[in-house]
């Protein structure tokens, strides 16, 4: 794994190891932490015995329910990609460094999440949301990173998820790790991780957004394009909320650098986007973006999840490959059904905190 930092528990996982799972194990999927709940850095399980959750807010009535009783209720089984706000924000700095740590590929992870859907809770329960209730505002139990400071929050349409989102307990089939939001975490498949608030212990059905900083001013990015290195005034006006995932894919075979020899070269990765819109295609470039050809796009898990691709390809194959030690560039980018794409140049979504990063991928072999 790739320690970002060592203290909070931020660590990367090399996409050579990403590929080699379908499903990425507990001890490979990277963490990302804002606030750390104490004894939580551990793919041990957390105490849950006296773990409750409050439901609170435009929802009536209020009510606290515990771990057991949530272990009471029907399971759902969710495949989705998790994936931090910020991976991919080393790329920016093609155009300028972007704050925050500096993901490259492997800030995500597919996983299987079991928990108990939002709605089925409410009705089990016979709770009823107010129909001015427009957001959902999520809480754990971590506390504030510094004395005085906003506690990590955020807030998501609540339309948007009322029947997606997931109380997870579970992942890939054991009890959720500690590290990794344990014992409950809120999942909602689409959106980005940073959405996905751990050591889950409150959720508020609410008429506005929460006011937390993490969510009014931070995890957030321009709708307009800005001038990279520059940092204009974040506002609800001109910015919107880390939600959904872009449209993304990437190349994880091979990697950057790597040295292929005369013969057939394989390459592959996955690509994926918020679930919503089918993938339909991806292409794949040998010589720096001129010419694109379709490759073998496979099914996926669920629509939340990745989608792999492959191709094979040949020294000389259209002249595109030249043997005896040249550097040849390989791209990769999806496509949607409502034809979407990532943008050829992904630094022209640049913003100071580097999130979304969704451009094409890019990466330099060295054939030999």
């Amino acid at each position: 794994m790739i320690v970002h930092d060592a203290e909070a528990g931020v660590t990367e996982t090399p996409v050579q190891l990403l590929r080699e799972h379908p499903l990425t194990p507990k001890e490979l999927m990277f963490v990302r932490n804002n606030q750390v709940l104490p004894g939580a850095l551990t793919l041990s399980t957390y105490p849950s015995e006296s773990w409750n959750l409050e439901l609170s807010g435009l929802v009536m009535p209020t009510r606290t329910v515990s771990f057991l009783e949530l272990a009471r209720l029907k399971r759902t089984v969710t495949v989705a990609v998790l994936q931090c706000a910020g991976n991919g924000r080393a790329f920016y700095a093609q155009s300028a460094t972007a704050k925050g740590t500096q993901w490259q590929r492997g800030g995500m992870a597919q996983v299987t999440w079991t928990g108990v859907l939002l709605r089925h809770l409410l009705d089990s329960f016979g709770l009823q949301v107010s129909p001015d209730a427009s957001f959902l505002t999520a809480e754990g139990r971590d506390p504030a990173a510094t004395a005085g400071d906003d506690d990590f929050e955020q807030s998501v349409p609540l339309e948007d998820v009322l029947e997606t989102a997931l109380i997870a307990t579970s992942m890939n089939g054991e009890p959720l790790p500690a590290i990794h939001g344990g014992p409950l975490r809120l999942v909602l498949p689409g959106y980005y991780g940073s959405m996905n608030v751990k050591w889950l212990n409150r959720l508020r059905f609410e008429s506005e957004p929460s006011a937390s900083r993490h969510h009014a001013r931070r995890y957030r990015t321009f709708q307009e394009r800005i001038e990279p290195g520059s940092s204009p005034e974040v506002t609800a006006e001109t910015t919107a909320p880390t939600w959904r995932q872009k449209i993304k894919s990437i190349i994880w075979d091979p990697v950057e650098g790597e040295r292929r020899f005369p013969g057939p070269i394989k390459v592959s990765g996955v690509a994926w986007n918020d679930g919503r819109t089918e993938i339909v295609a991806a292409e794949l470039s040998s010589d720096g973006g001129n010419t694109w050809w379709r490759v073998n796009l496979e099914t996926p898990l669920s629509p939340y999840g990745w989608y792999p691709w492959h191709a094979t390809l040949w020294y000389g194959w259209n002249r595109q490959l030249k043997p005896g030690g040249t550097v040849e560039e390989f791209r990769v980018r999806a496509f949607d059904a409502l034809g979407r794409s990532q943008p050829d140049d992904g630094s022209v979504h640049w913003n100071p905190s580097g999130y979304e990063w969704y451009g094409v991928d890019s990466v330099k072999v060295n054939l030999h």
